[in-house]
């Protein structure tokens, strides 16, 4: 080695060795009325949100480098208190709870982290993150005033913040946590507590301010938060949100960027213009620090959706989509609106700032600092507008947010997407021409029979019926209820026709047998989770009788006041009825119960589980309720993400390799009306506007992470059916890009990309003024002969090429109307 290379290793060395240190000395983290200021400079902070639990280790570096790359600088996470203590005093910080290392990845990856503690998180998730058992303390209260509820729950946010401190994952500490928040959304509902949900608030705000972590607090939706709390706004638009105090900044802690998504919906939509104009005008009217919620929605994996009746797919519509692919155009729109934004970070966090309202919803807004100046113009309204300012007139499209750095030049707008669309396919695994069937095993559920011989430990009895939380402390979805009664030769029964099994039930499902014999099943539908089931009994008999019903939940509450109460399970009355009256009242006889399916206590989903009796092969099954189903498979190739069909199933649970992926629920389909071809940004976004997937299933495929697969041999598949389903069209699938469109505007450059795939086929070009939209194109009046050769020349067979939006590039002569468009549509 050379005297000259030797010092330049050595410099180096020094180099990194300063940058380590850099990047974990202290930071100080304060606030003023205009934003976060670390290290004694203000910031704009864009943050996204991405849950632990609902991807894995495997998927966190490269879903925290996606966002990174999409202009996100933060990472918000709630922590999940019932996936951390299942059981009281038994604690799980393993595998996809593994909060310390999320946190540690985050800092990896040179992001700021956001910690939202709770500990209720609502998040569409089961019991809204608090652990069941919590409920069956005797005397307890939820979110209020309640000595017992706030010593468990300061017992768990201490671990919480103790486990950030001992691994010093503060910013005041040299980790990237620069903000975090005690309780959620209680504002929402607070008025229902009175004086105690006021005396709860100050307590949490004491309890937070008691840790000195160095960092600021904030409670969303909490318009009262006691200083030095920071009050945020969760929404779909938050630019008219001010704080309480006016030296707190303003903050929107949930930018939602879709919906999550029930059994029985479609599938929500919102546009990637709408989002962008929502950002667009929080920016412009002085916001400092937005959370897109969610940035990567994920997976319910296990049982973990609430609700209920909340799919496993958590996909939200998110930038990243469920799997973590790159959802196009919404993260590349998002993407170019984030680079201007910090491009003019100083300037809107310390600049002089000036409002001109034109009317109509249409303002210009002008910062100012240090001799530069950065502008903003906001239509509300649905059309376009003209304004003049500084003596040019600009037109401002309808319901959009124009970007103007120096106050000039139109740099970007919110209405116009230069980013392509993505069309994504799922694709078989099998590497066959032909696609080739999997191979099915199969066993019975054992049905409960406990009226005859002993009773083990496992069954609790009670002459009364009690609520399903109470006895199964959500250790399984699944609650056998047993009675028995005896009908003499005399009985009233034998006298009546058209007998009826009646049950009133808050289950959410119900199978019922009497005397070994299925009489029927039943789930609640259109959002009312309670319901009676009545069905006819034919096989009465003289003597002892049974009565068997199974109670199954899919997912507990984890919104409104006083949520905990909330009745779960078979309630009563449960009624033997004849010509419409009741002939015998079965509700306080004595009842005996047990927990779970008997697959789920002898671990039916452990492939390495051993049997006294092996898997069946012949005579498969089908559209057979409560039916254990077992296959295997190869690992698909690449690395793309892998997905399991199950159209053809009716509901029930799926394993891999011994791992929960979720609920299914194919047989559940979405409303058939609602749904439009077409979609206008335009107008305030809801949950139910530009839906799509009517008439099919809620959600057909079911994401196996590829850290749940081997690297050698076939995995194992196993599923619980408990309505009745054929799985011989059960398929392995991987993701894909299938074609990739855009239709940018002249002035813009075009980033085109198949991922990890080649551009096979230019399909459609043209520059000009073409009409529609993607598979859809057709040619204007105006069109360049020279831009397909130039496209093609640039693109085909490639994975990514890159393309100037512009005459000079393109060719393009004698066309008078502007703004020139390129529309282009490849195939991957």
């Amino acid at each position: 080695m050379s005297w000259f290379s030797g010092r330049m290793v050595l410099l180096n060395c020094v180099v990194l060795a300063l940058a380590l240190a850099l990047c974990s000395s202290a930071k100080e983290v304060t606030f003023d009325g205009r934003a976060l200021i670390i290290d004694g400079e203000r910031k704009i902070i864009i943050s996204g949100s991405i849950h632990y639990p609902r991807s894995t280790p495997g998927m966190w570096p490269s879903l925290m480098t996606k966002a990174k790359e999409g202009g996100i600088n933060a990472i918000e996470t709630y922590v999940f208190w019932n996936a951390h203590e299942p059981q009281q005093g038994q604690y799980d910080f393993s595998g996809n709870n593994d909060l310390v290392k999320f946190i540690q990845t985050i800092q990896q990856q040179g992001l700021h982290a956001i910690l939202r503690i709770g500990p209720y998180v609502c998040a569409e998730w089961n019991y809204g993150g608090f652990p069941v058992w919590l409920h069956n303390i005797p005397g307890i209260q939820f979110r209020t005033k309640n000595d017992i509820f706030m010593a468990e729950m300061q017992k768990f946010t201490t671990l919480i913040v103790n486990k950030m401190k001992d691994n010093k994952l503060f910013a005041s500490q040299g980790g990237p946590i620069i903000l975090a928040q005690i309780e959620n959304e209680y504002g929402n509902i607070k008025g229902s507590y009175g004086e105690a949900g006021n005396e709860y608030v100050k307590w949490c705000a004491e309890l937070a301010q008691s840790y000195n972590v160095s960092v600021p607090w904030v409670m969303c939706q909490e318009g009262d938060a006691p200083q030095p709390m920071i009050n945020t706004c969760n929404g779909f638009y938050c630019d008219q949100f001010r704080p309480n105090n006016k030296n707190s900044p303003k903050i929107w802690t949930e930018n939602w960027t879709g919906w999550f998504k029930n059994w029985g919906s479609r599938d929500p939509l919102r546009t990637a213009e709408d989002l962008a104009f929502a950002v667009g005008r929080f920016f412009q009217y002085g916001g400092s620090l937005q959370n897109y919620y969610m940035y990567h929605g994920g997976t319910n994996f296990g049982r973990t959706s609430g609700g209920p009746y909340i799919t496993t797919s958590y996909d939200y519509n998110a930038p990243l989509d469920e799997y973590g692919n790159i959802h196009q155009p919404k993260w590349g729109h998002l993407k170019e609106l984030h680079h201007h934004l910090m491009s003019m970070e100083k300037v809107l966090t310390c600049g002089d700032v000036k409002h001109t309202e034109y009317g109509h919803l249409t303002t210009a807004t002008e910062y100012t600092f240090n001799g530069k100046s950065s502008c903003f113009f906001g239509n509300a309204e649905n059309g376009d507008r003209d304004i003049i300012f500084r003596n040019r007139t600009y037109t401002v499209p309808g319901w959009s947010v124009t970007i103007l750095p120096d106050c000039e030049t139109e740099a970007y707008n919110t209405a116009w997407v230069n980013t392509q669309t993505t069309l994504r396919e799922m694709k078989s695994s099998s590497v066959a021409k032909v696609k080739k069937a999997l191979t099915w095993e199969w066993r019975n559920e054992k049905i409960e029979n406990m009226l005859h011989g002993e009773v083990d430990g496992s069954v609790l009895t009670a002459n009364r019926l009690l609520d399903q939380k109470l006895v199964t402390n959500d250790t399984s979805d699944y609650l056998w209820l047993f009675t028995g009664f005896h009908l003499m030769g005399s009985d009233p029964l034998f006298n009546k026709k058209h007998i009826k099994l009646r049950v009133q039930t808050r289950g959410h499902i119900l199978h019922a047998f009497v005397n070994n014999h299925h009489i029927g099943s039943q789930y609640a539908r259109n959002g009312k989770y309670d319901f009676t089931f009545e069905k006819q009994v034919r096989n009465l008999m003289h003597g002892s009788n049974q009565i068997v019903l199974l109670s199954a939940t899919v997912g507990l509450p984890n919104y409104g006041a006083h949520f905990e109460n909330s009745e779960v399970g078979v309630h009563g009355p449960v009624e033997l009825i004849a010509d419409g009256e009741t002939v015998r009242d079965l509700s306080n006889n004595e009842w005996f119960y047990k927990v779970g399916l008997d697959g789920e206590r002898y671990n039916f989903f452990d492939p390495n589980h051993q049997f006294r009796k092996p898997w069946l092969s012949d005579n498969l099954p089908l559209n057979q309720n409560f039916t254990w189903y077992k296959t295997t498979f190869p690992t698909p190739k690449g690395r793309e993400a892998v997905v399991v069909d199950l159209l053809g199933m009716g509901k029930g649970h799926a394993w891999v390799n011994g791992k929960s992926i979720g609920r299914y629920w194919p047989s559940y389909l979405a409303n058939e009306n609602g749904c439009s071809s077409n979609c206008d940004f335009h107008g305030a976004y809801y949950d139910s506007k530009c839906v799509t997937n009517c008439g099919k299933p809620s959600q057909r495929w079911y994401h196996i992470p590829r850290s749940y697969l081997k690297n050698t041999g076939d995995n194992t598949l196993v599923l619980f059916e408990e309505f009745g389903g054929g799985p011989l069209d059960i398929d392995i699938q991987t993701t894909r890009v299938r074609k990739v469109c855009a239709k940018p505007y002249e002035g813009s450059t075009l980033e085109l990309s198949c991922h990890d795939r080649t551009i096979s086929d230019i399909k459609f070009v043209s520059f000009g003024n073409p009409r529609g939209s993607c598979e859809n194109f057709q040619k204007g009046s105006c069109d360049s002969s020279t831009a397909f050769s130039v496209i093609k020349k640039a693109c085909l067979g490639k994975r990514k090429c890159s393309i100037e939006v512009s005459k000079s590039y393109l060719g393009l002569t004698g066309c008078k109307k502007k703004p020139n468009r390129l529309a282009v549509e490849v195939t991957c």
